[in-house]
């Protein structure tokens, strides 16, 4: 199983171009959880952050589920990468770069402007314009880029995404066990989630 997910790994970063050898130090990859990790109920995500729905979905809906859900410690969320095309491959490891601390405000500030720069000519200029204003500079952005070991990271969990709950798609969610794709409203997740605590 894991040489298979290595080999498509390998697949998908060749077809998008982002194969190479420099390394440069950054933090590790690591899955990152928003709410209390104790949490009754465990959503996970699956995203892109080029992705027009997953923005809608993390601008307009998911304030709404935290403040009602993860902010009362009924649902925690985990938020999983499913890069759909290089550009977001490459935000995704500046977000990883930002540090724990700090990676739901800069994915936070991505979504919201995601118009800015997932369209533009220089999409990496315009990461590291937005990314800014979470206290990365453009030499760090570099770094994070050139770290193959994130990049290879954040693709496999791609690749476990698909495999074990066949995402094909973003947003996807992943609730009580049930792959739910498509972006839905608030009070659909809210239903699901206050039903299975009852």
């Amino acid at each position: 199983m894991l040489k298979a997910v290595k080999f498509l790994a390998g697949a998908f970063l060749i077809a998008l171009g982002v194969v190479g050898t420099q390394q440069a130090h950054a933090t590790e990859w690591k899955e990152h959880v928003l709410g209390d990790e104790n949490a009754p109920v465990t959503m996970i995500e699956y995203a892109s952050l080029t992705c027009p729905h997953c923005a809608a979905f993390h601008n307009e809906v998911l304030p709404e589920i935290k403040e009602k859900l993860i902010d009362t410690g009924k649902l925690k969320l985990v938020f999983r990468d499913y890069p759909l095309d290089a550009v977001a491959l490459r935000a995704a490891a500046v977000a990883q770069c930002a540090g724990d601390d700090r990676y739901f405000g800069v994915l936070s500030m991505l979504f919201k402007s995601q118009l800015s720069w997932a369209r533009s000519e220089d999409p990496i200029e315009g990461i590291k314009q937005v990314v800014r204003f979470g206290g990365m500079n453009s030499d760090a952005v570099d770094a994070c880029l050139a770290d193959q070991a994130m990049i290879d990271a954040i693709v496999a969990s791609r690749m476990k995404g698909e495999q074990e709950f066949n995402v094909s798609s973003t947003p996807s969610f992943i609730l009580d066990g049930e792959t739910i794709a498509g972006a839905r409203e608030a009070e659909f997740f809210i239903e699901k989630v206050e039903d299975l605590i009852d």
